[in-house]
């Protein structure tokens, strides 16, 4: 922008020139001062603004003291154009627009007021110097100055007001694309990451512990004689034991293991960097604190019981597959009584239905 301010400069003081070599009645010297002054003016601030010198300012494009500059040389140009000077009030337009979206709603008022008062002083000088004082020109000149002063900044303030009404709704619109990409990524009862946010997780994780060796392990939680609950005391109810679930797994696992609501009263919990040994205790402290666990309802108090399918992750395996190990594991908890955890093979043997014989899992009640 400084540099199609430079340009747009350069371009108005060769029209300048032009009229100053074709009029004898313009002073060329002063002309070719004037056009040396404005040009270079510019091109300094041009200069500091590519160097990075104005980074550290509040305005580091100098919209203002550029935007001063070039209307105290258009108010200079106004007094030397003499009878050209009707060319003067298009570059003060198109000067109030070159910073119509650099300046605040104050600064393009004060910007206005600025420019009125030097092409005030400008008309001023230059009726004094007229031969013509009372020309119908002068009068017109300065009637066109002033009508594209006001209708300049009037247009500006409109954009501005424009501009924050656009704002506002990119906002708005910002806050309601994080609020769908939260509802997207979480579910609204419980505040736990839902199924396909996890599935994102799961395949991450699994990249990462690819590479670095590190163990990872997913369990299946599902509390016990859920439907029950519902039936009997009512989904609102239902909907605090879930909260209560969550709360609770929440509170007795460490921060970097994710647990998500998988879908109804399932629940998935992947554990990152943990050693198998490490995960047993961790599912023990759930299951005795989901145990512990007290709801009150209309009735009474109820309590609840969990069962917990956990897997390691084994090389070469997918995530899916890791959690068909960990269901199965969970669906042995549930044939042995519930109110437990198992633990899944780490072979690549499918375990037997429990009705079918021994358990070839680790459980433990």
């Amino acid at each position: 922008m400084a540099l199609l301010a430079l340009l747009l400069m350069a371009a108005s003081a060769g029209v300048m020139l032009l009229v100053a070599h074709a009029s004898a009645a313009l002073n060329a010297t002063a002309v070719h001062w004037w056009a040396a002054l404005s040009v270079g003016g510019l091109a300094v601030m041009t200069a500091f603004i590519r160097s990075g010198a104005t980074l550290a300012l509040r305005d580091p494009s100098l919209t203002l003291p550029q935007m001063a500059w070039t209307i105290t040389s258009g108010a200079v140009a106004y007094v030397l154009a003499g009878e050209a000077r009707g060319l003067v009030p298009s570059v003060l337009a198109m000067i109030l627009f070159f910073g119509t979206f650099g300046l605040t709603v104050a600064e393009v008022i004060g910007i206005g007021i600025y420019a009125l008062v030097a092409f005030g002083c400008a008309i001023g000088v230059s009726s004094r110097l007229s031969a013509n004082a009372s020309g119908y020109l002068d009068t017109a000149y300065a009637l066109m100055v002033v009508i594209v002063l006001g209708g300049c900044v009037a247009l500006n303030l409109r954009i501005h007001r424009i501009r924050a009404r656009l704002q506002q709704q990119r906002e708005a619109l910002a806050q309601a694309l994080d609020i769908n990409r939260e509802l997207a990524t979480r579910d609204e009862l419980t505040g736990l990451i839902n199924r396909r946010a996890m599935l994102d997780l799961m395949e991450l994780e699994h990249r990462r512990s690819l590479r670095s060796g590190r163990p990872l392990l997913l369990a299946q939680l599902d509390i016990d004689h859920f439907k029950p609950i519902n039936d009997q005391h009512g989904h609102a109810t239902g909907d605090r034991a879930l909260q209560a679930f969550a709360g609770t797994v929440r509170a007795h696992v460490r921060d970097t293991d994710v647990l998500a609501r998988w879908g109804g009263e399932e629940f998935v919990l992947m554990l990152c960097e943990t050693q198998l040994d490490d995960a047993r205790e961790l599912l023990e402290r759930v299951r005795l604190a989901v145990e512990a666990l007290e709801i009150p309802h209309a009735t009474g108090t109820l309590r609840m019981s969990v069962s917990a399918g956990l897997a390691l992750h084994l090389p070469g395996d997918t995530v899916v597959h890791t959690l068909e190990r960990a269901d199965q594991a969970l669906y042995t908890a549930k044939a042995l009584g519930r109110n437990r955890w198992v633990v899944a093979p780490s072979g690549p043997q499918h375990p037997p239905r429990p009705a079918a014989g021994p358990s070839p899992f680790n459980a433990r009640v």
